[in-house]
């Protein structure tokens, strides 16, 4: 959805600065009495979006001297000159050089181009449909901890929509990425009972599931310490709900198949795949099971192992996000390294964690990123630093793929690789790895120094 959205915004885009010398050449030929013909001797395609918003193929014109000229005689004058000079001008055909008139309707980005260039603007000429959805760079975003808190909400309803929650850069990054993930730190449900002896227990209105549609969220791990703190009614409605909403979902689920479920979402020809599990929750029922809900639990590795291993056969990008590690430590418990690395031994790409509310370090482990926490994103009243992770699939033509550099960058500090950035048994990729160092207060998440 969001691939499809983002490749009709870059047409138009690429349409708009045609669109002035298009108008010009239309008002001429509709004057001339729509009789356009070719100076260049030969047809040539190019594509556009017709009135059903699909793309036509159009044959190459361009209009003549004399209907041009004929702009100053009546309709039918015109015709009848242009049709004579028509005929009068036209050369001979060769097999492999055929003459086609056209109509006004048939303009294409070589006669856009000339007329721009006539005028000191140069036209780029636009690229086919295969070639723009079967290449170019991949952005994947991430971010951490998300909760509606009440704080939250209340900077929602002051601004009227999601720009009091989110800042201006912080939307165009979203909106500029190809998928967008975050831990989803709640249920959606308004039933069950709250957890016995849990000091915090969350859950938020089915119907606010909205609020992650605004934010452009693509897909959520459910995988974490809070999505049965009303039972598995959070589970089953929160499914729900996302389903509804269009949004993906990994690492909780009403059994174990559908909790380890891997998610794999196509963009641009390449298959990114996603699981979500959780080595943080509050009793040994909370883990899903054959017959029952919960999440998937990496507390014994063995299983996300064989997730990770068969998974990887499935996809050209691997994705795993857990939840683990101690609330405000900012260093990563010794379990959190060896499991990463194990990880990214069974065939991850990227380990994305949550859970400790605050930063901690991104490790390369084999040319890949370890980001042990990304803190809370949109939560509470005050976060004074949080960032969003952003991972670049670099394009094969691209000539920044040549390099076999990757760096992740945070405020103060930086982290680079081991000089391998490329992905192990996918040598035609190379990733690029970036942070936004960003910051909240009152509810209101904004990149740091806005």
């Amino acid at each position: 959805m969001r691939e499809e959205e983002n490749h009709g915004r870059r047409e138009a885009r690429k349409r708009k600065s045609l669109c002035l010398a298009a108008a010009a050449l239309l008002l001429a030929a509709v004057l001339a009495g729509g009789l356009i013909r070719s100076e260049y001797g030969r047809s040539a395609e190019h594509p556009r979006y017709g009135e059903d918003g699909k793309h036509q193929t159009l044959a190459a014109g361009r209009i003549g001297d004399g209907a041009q000229a004929a702009a100053s005689r009546g309709p039918a004058e015109t015709a009848a000159v242009l049709e004579q000079e028509t005929a009068a001008a036209r050369p001979e055909p060769a097999e492999s050089d055929p003459v086609i008139l056209t109509t006004a309707e048939s303009l294409t980005a070589e006669n856009m181009t000339a007329e721009a260039e006539t005028a000191g603007e140069t036209a780029e000429p636009e690229e086919s449909d295969a070639e723009s959805e079967e290449s170019g760079d991949i952005t994947l975003l991430f971010a951490g901890d998300v909760y509606f808190s009440d704080h939250v909400m209340n900077a929602y309803d002051r601004a009227g929509g999601i720009g009091g929650v989110l800042d201006e850069e912080i939307r165009a990054e979203i909106e500029a990425a190809d998928i967008f993930m975050v831990n989803q730190e709640f249920p959606f449900t308004d039933r069950g009972t709250a957890a016995a002896d849990k000091q915090f227990t969350f859950r938020i209105p089915p119907e606010k599931v909205s609020l992650f549609r605004e934010m452009g969220v693509d897909i959520v791990t459910m995988a974490n310490n809070h999505i049965l703190d009303f039972g598995p009614e959070g589970i089953t409605d929160s499914l729900a709900a996302l389903d509804g909403a269009g949004i993906l979902h990994v690492g909780a689920g009403e059994d174990l198949e559908q909790a380890k479920k891997l998610e794999v979402l196509e963009v641009k020809g390449r298959r990114i795949g996603f699981l979500g599990t959780s080595r943080v929750y509050m009793a040994a029922s909370w883990a899903a099971g054959a017959g029952h809900s919960g999440v998937f639990s990496t507390y014994d590795p063995t299983l996300p192992l064989e997730e990770i291993r068969a998974a990887r056969e499935q996809c050209d990008y691997l994705v795993v996000y857990v939840h683990w590690g101690i609330e405000r430590n900012t260093k990563p418990e010794n379990y959190q390294r060896n499991m990463g690395r194990q990880y990214i031994d069974a065939g991850a790409d990227l380990v994305v964690g949550s859970h400790p509310h605050v930063l901690q370090e991104i490790e390369y482990y084999d040319g890949k990123p370890i980001v042990y926490s990304l803190g809370n994103f949109v939560f509470g009243s005050s976060i004074p630093e949080t960032e969003l992770l952003k991972v670049v699939l670099k394009a094969p033509e691209d000539p920044g793929s040549a390099s076999a550099s990757g760096n992740a960058e945070r405020s103060g500090d930086s982290s680079g690789t081991d000089g391998d950035s490329a992905s192990r048994g996918r040598p035609d990729l190379t990733v690029e790895v970036t942070t936004i160092p960003c910051t909240s207060s009152g509810g209101y998440t904004r990149v740091r120094g806005q």
